[in-house]
């Protein structure tokens, strides 16, 4: 009892800072497949967002430089991810790139 009580209270508190376009009970059954998935799908799911995140910087990139050399937009998205003090000391800085 004490432990139905926690997680309504849990999913209560979750439902504020999850899906605001899903409905209690449809974010209780998502938030009970992610806890019953094995960890090595949950860092599928999590690969899988970040392929997509670097994949959506790198065209967003693109079409911000258009016609920049592969490189330079390499570069960039390096910036983006490591941050730039990072990305300028193990890849130089970009304007030293062509």
């Amino acid at each position: 009892m004490a432990y139905a009580f926690a997680k309504v209270l849990l999913l209560k508190g979750m439902q504020e800072k999850m899906l605001i376009d899903t409905s209690a009970q449809a974010q209780a059954v998502m938030i009970d497949l992610y806890r019953r998935m094995p960890g090595w799908r949950k860092l599928e799911l999590v690969e899988d967002a970040n392929r997509t995140a670097r994949q959506l910087a790198f065209c967003g990139l693109r079409s911000r430089h258009p016609g920049e050399s592969l490189e330079r937009l390499r570069r960039r998205l390096a910036g983006l991810v490591l941050g730039e003090e990072l990305a300028e000391k193990v890849y130089g800085p970009l304007d030293a790139v062509t």
